[in-house]
């Protein structure tokens, strides 16, 4: 099955309820993927990352927003075996001199690449705004980049061909 997991920048951009053009683009973005049979997820790593900032900020039209799209998408849990890939992620960021966080930070990249790395999927890709550190671990893509198959386009769930 394809999966695509939602980092928390296009999870917030969808979430956001002053409906910005960024917003709606990524809102009519998240419909064609579930038309073009895409499975999409909210890793709860993502969820944390949004509700903190909504609830800090006590936007309770984006909580409602965001519970209303996890009941839809669905949630993919923290399990312990994410969690242990993780704290592999974690340590070979460091041992590389490379790490994705502050060495006291919780660091949501790697929980959300191990959620990914860890789910039993035949293609998972995390749809981000920012590649960075995900693509270290997992197959990360800027959410524009990631579509359904379509004929005569380059975009798939992998994300654009190479050399296009």
């Amino acid at each position: 099955m394809k999966v695509v997991l939602l980092d928390s920048g296009p999870l917030g951009l969808i979430t956001n309820p002053k409906h910005s053009p960024r917003s709606a683009a990524c809102a009519r973005w998240l419909q064609s993927l579930a038309a073009g049979g895409i499975r999409v997820i909210v890793p709860e790593i993502a969820d944390y990352e949004v509700r903190r900032e909504l609830l800090r900020a006590g936007k309770k039209k984006g909580i409602a927003q965001l519970d209303q799209l996890g009941d839809l998408l669905g949630y993919l849990p923290i399990t312990t075996s994410a969690m242990r890939k993780a704290a592999e992620f974690w340590a070979a960021a460091r041992q590389l001199g490379q790490p994705t966080a502050s060495d006291k930070a919780i660091d949501g990249d790697v929980i959300l690449a191990a959620q990914a790395a860890t789910l039993d999927a035949s293609s998972v890709v995390v749809a981000t705004t920012n590649v960075g550190h995900l693509s270290r671990f997992v197959p990360a893509r800027i959410w524009q980049d990631i579509g359904p198959p379509q004929k005569g386009s380059h975009k798939s769930i992998e994300g654009p061909e190479e050399g296009t």
